[in-house]
């Protein structure tokens, strides 16, 4: 968390700049949508998870959890100011804001508070994707309806859901990005990293599970399922073919029960300071994925005192950490940000081949953005 007298100024300059960013906010052009992401000339990708923005109504909305000291000048805009530092400091090639983007009950409007809590992201034209938690509907707007004011945004490759499973499938916001390898590489027209992002959903409309945690359906585990066979064959097909599958990642916000299996003792990285907040019913999607393979991790929010990573029969089980200051922490624990990157195996002819390692780390909102649990995630077996 920063010091006060860095908030102060920032104070002075984000009411302003939200509110020019808002003004601004347009449909998205289609070409946008169909946007391709790609590695970079330096043979990264690299993602910055925001979990649990719990964004309200913006410097009237008042922080929970931080210290005395820094209570009075404490708002929405603390929020606001940590997503445009570290946007400044990671230079991220996606963000992917993994739920909890409001915290609907405290919402007055919906459009404006989603507008805002976007707006760093949108002001800094940095493709961006967003899932939903179990708090974002509980304002004016239904999950659907968030779901279509989302995808109106600019810079934003969400969707509504996905077209080819549209008619079928739970929930909204499911989506697939593929990243393709390095520009004037020979894998630049084949995804070499799969991105996956579900609705987890919010509550359980089952009547003997009422105010129990919602988890993700057969439909979307069938989903999944077919668009990573359907990636794996695109994979292995001419042009270039390649071996195995590409590794992907998936972003939701509820965990799955699996994420019980760890503690701070146990977790390669990172600490657990309370109860997975997950369904009590086993959906089996854990199982899904290892049986898929191609999935090296999971990254959920919901739990924001948890910031862990934990690997369970090869998959990583990861928290984003609170990120927000409108919603639950711990005072003087500093809200924090995740970040992976995913390198690319250099070959011997100065091109870039397909992907070599997955790393992370977390950015706190301290004084001076300091990274903590440095890890690796994956590495491909040596060819």
């Amino acid at each position: 968390m920063a010091d006060n007298k860095t908030k102060t100024s920032l104070f002075d300059f984000f009411p302003l700049s939200v509110f020019l960013v808002c003004l601004c906010l347009a449909p998205v052009p289609a070409s946008a949508q169909g946007r391709k992401l790609s590695f970079g000339v330096n043979g990264q990708f690299k993602i910055l998870q925001v979990a649990d923005m719990h964004y309200a109504n913006g410097g009237t909305t008042r922080c929970q959890n931080v210290l005395p000291s820094q209570m009075a000048h404490c708002s929405d805009l603390n929020t606001t100011a940590f997503m445009s530092r570290v946007i400044a400091a990671e230079k991220p090639d996606l963000i992917v804001f993994t739920g909890d983007n409001i915290f609907g009950s405290n919402v007055k409007d919906a459009v404006k508070s989603m507008n805002a809590a976007f707006a760093p992201a949108i002001a800094a034209k940095i493709p961006w994707v967003a899932v939903l938690g179990n708090h974002d509907q509980e304002s004016t707007l239904s999950r659907q309806e968030l779901m279509k004011h989302i995808v109106k945004l600019p810079n934003t490759l969400s969707k509504v859901n996905p077209p080819e499973a549209a008619h079928y499938i739970d929930g909204f916001g499911n989506n697939n990005l593929q990243i393709h390898g390095a520009v004037e590489s020979s894998l630049h027209n084949k995804s070499v990293l799969n991105l996956y992002f579900l609705d987890s959903g919010d509550y359980s409309s089952i009547t003997s599970l009422s105010k129990k945690y919602d988890w993700i359906k057969t439909s979307q585990q069938f989903w999944f399922d077919q668009t990573s066979k359907r990636l794996q064959k695109e994979y292995n097909k001419e042009p270039n073919p390649q071996q195995g599958t590409a590794p992907g990642l998936a972003y939701f916000h509820i965990p799955f029960p699996e994420f019980w299996s760890f503690d701070s003792k146990n977790a390669s990285k990172g600490v657990r300071q309370e109860e997975t907040g997950s369904a009590t019913t086993n959906s089996g999607f854990f199982t899904t994925l290892v049986d898929r393979g191609d999935v090296k991790s999971v990254f959920v929010g919901h739990d924001h005192l948890n910031d862990f990573c934990g690997e369970l029969k090869g998959l990583n089980l990861c928290y984003g950490g609170g990120f927000g200051y409108h919603a639950y922490g711990k005072a003087g624990w500093e809200r924090r940000a995740r970040v992976v990157v995913a390198d690319l195996n250099k070959k011997g002819t100065g091109s870039w081949g397909d992907v070599k390692s997955i790393r992370t780390w977390k950015r706190l909102d301290d004084q001076h953005l300091s990274v903590i649990d440095e890890q690796v995630l994956w590495t491909s077996s040596p060819k």
